[in-house]
């Protein structure tokens, strides 16, 4: 059976347990982003590279210096699998499926239940580029993708169009006699803009000979 497309779903990882088993330049490339996500990082690895111990020792994760063992992902949401042991790289993936915790493993995507996109960042935009085709997947051409769209963005040879919601104000329906009180005192409701116009309805209607109040 052919496999499907991934899914592509934003995380909101703040507050929330990530497990990070490896410390070695996959972590170190993956981590800043989930410590911006504002995820409650553990780091289980015996070893880290120098940036990633640094995190460790300004307080952004939490770092055990040991290897995987059972268990570690029972508490997770979201778990980044990237250590140089294959066994243990299995294992963890196995206990991420038991646990329904997503899982992403930088040695098999295909055993993986989760994918990292490639990201940018473009004025307060995050572009996020997957490969659709698993047989296909080169992270050289995603990250080409995401670089193209992030650099677009900001040169403005791609534009991306906002929409803005209406500002507030008070629509007058009808055409027949009325007092103009009422007419006026929904002007003094509206933006200046539609103030002025209001007047100008209220104006007329106080002109009119319908409007005119008969003195006795």
């Amino acid at each position: 059976m052919a496999e499907h497309p991934a899914y592509p779903v934003g995380l909101r990882l703040t507050g929330r347990r990530v497990v990070v088993i490896g410390g070695g330049q996959v972590a170190q490339r993956r981590l800043p982003a989930l410590i911006a996500a504002g995820a409650d990082v553990l780091l289980v690895s015996p070893e880290a590279t120098p940036s990633v111990e640094a995190m460790a020792d300004a307080g952004e994760i939490t770092w055990e210096r040991r290897v995987y063992t059972l268990g570690d992902l029972a508490d997770a949401w979201y778990a980044l699998i990237a250590t140089s042991d294959p066994d243990a790289n299995a294992a963890a993936s196995a206990e991420a499926e038991r646990h329904r915790v997503w899982c992403v493993r930088s040695d098999n995507a295909d055993a993986a239940t989760a994918w990292t996109p490639a990201t940018g960042h473009s004025e307060g935009v995050t572009v996020a580029v997957l490969t659709t085709d698993a047989k296909g997947r080169d992270p050289r051409h995603t990250a080409a993708v995401r670089d193209a769209v992030v650099e677009g963005l900001r040169d403005g040879t791609l534009v991306a169009p906002h929409h803005r919601t209406r500002t507030a104000g008070v629509a007058l329906v009808g055409g027949g006699p009325g007092d103009p009180d009422l007419i006026t005192s929904a002007a003094a409701a509206c933006s200046p803009r539609r103030t002025s116009s209001s007047r100008t309805a209220s104006a007329r209607a106080t002109s009119s000979p319908n409007s005119r109040r008969t003195s006795r």
